[in-house]
């Protein structure tokens, strides 16, 4: 069978066909035009998967995989913490199958992120072991999660597993969006880690200057070093609870050479419960079309790694 998904981004909107060895047939991508307001990104969605059909040749499914970020509740599916703000509030589920005229999956752009990846890219290997658990991460914009047991989504009994960027960090206070403070988001997404550059330094600087500054500026260097160690106890904290058996890190951020070093690995050790940290910290492998690779993977049976 063919497996059909979309990605809902804040810029693009992107599209998948994966053939039955779960390869792309087709693959496009148009502008989500958010300030257009949603319903325009319903028409845009509904474009898209048009543009599909006849780009492919195929008839239009009988069931869609969408990714999205933020989180979808009851029966209309109603978004909530998504950074397309026009969304929240609002009924996707529901008006999508309206729209579309066919059923529809949504889940959580991170989770999708680590079902990609752990099935189809950097923890294929890992995962071909009967009972084996992957962590997928996101630290960018935001800091967000995915587990993934057996080819399946593990959601939790309130559809929030995963969600360590909202886990509180010893001695940090920052305010977050959430309501609450000291927030791993707050400490190292992307935008904490430039406030925090531009507080000890004085001027501002994108993520990647400061990176690129690390090696001989003090202010920058202490960026990182706090990126570091508190990832260190952030996923710390993660393992001492989900001891999966591979943590696959995506995002902006998770580009940071440091992350994959020893010191990175020995600060992730210094809070794990254990005497030694011992399982693989992967970068992914799907570049950004990890997301709607995983929405598509939503829509029929679970896949095997002997793909």
């Amino acid at each position: 069978m063919n497996r059909w998904g979309i990605d809902l981004g804040g810029t693009k909107i992107e599209g998948v066909i994966l053939d039955e060895t779960l390869r792309p047939v087709v693959r496009h991508r148009i502008s989500t035009e958010q300030e257009k307001g949603y319903g325009h990104i319903l028409m845009q969605i509904k474009s898209l998967v048009k543009m599909m059909a006849e780009k492919s040749g195929h008839d239009l499914p009988e069931m869609i995989g969408i990714g999205t970020p933020g989180r979808a509740d009851g029966e209309g599916g109603i978004i909530s913490n998504s950074n397309t703000v026009c969304l929240n509030g609002m009924p996707l589920l529901r008006d999508l199958r309206e729209v579309l005229v066919m059923e529809v999956m949504i889940e959580n752009d991170a989770n999708c992120f680590a079902l990609a990846e752990s099935m189809l890219g950097a923890g294929r290997d890992e995962m071909a072991r009967p009972g084996a658990t992957a962590f997928g991460i996101i630290l960018g914009t935001g800091v967000g999660g995915g587990i993934v047991r057996d080819a399946r989504i593990i959601r939790g009994a309130h559809g929030i597993a995963g969600e360590w960027g909202h886990n509180p960090l010893p001695g940090e206070h920052a305010k977050c969006y959430c309501g609450r403070r000291g927030c791993v988001e707050t400490v190292i997404s992307g935008p904490a880690l430039e406030r925090y550059f531009a507080s000890i330094s004085g001027r501002k600087a994108l993520l990647k200057e400061i990176v690129a500054a690390s090696g001989r500026n003090e202010a920058a260097r202490k960026t990182i070093d706090r990126l570091v160690t508190s990832f260190g106890k952030a996923l710390g904290a993660v393992i001492n609870i989900l001891d999966p058996d591979l943590v696959i890190i995506g995002g902006g951020v998770g580009n940071i050479r440091q992350l994959y070093s020893p010191e990175a690995r020995q600060a992730i050790a210094s809070n794990v419960f254990n005497h030694s940290f011992d399982i693989p910290l992967l970068p992914p492998q799907l570049g950004d079309s990890a997301g709607v690779f995983g929405a598509a993977l939503l829509v029929g049976p679970p896949i095997t790694t002997q793909y």
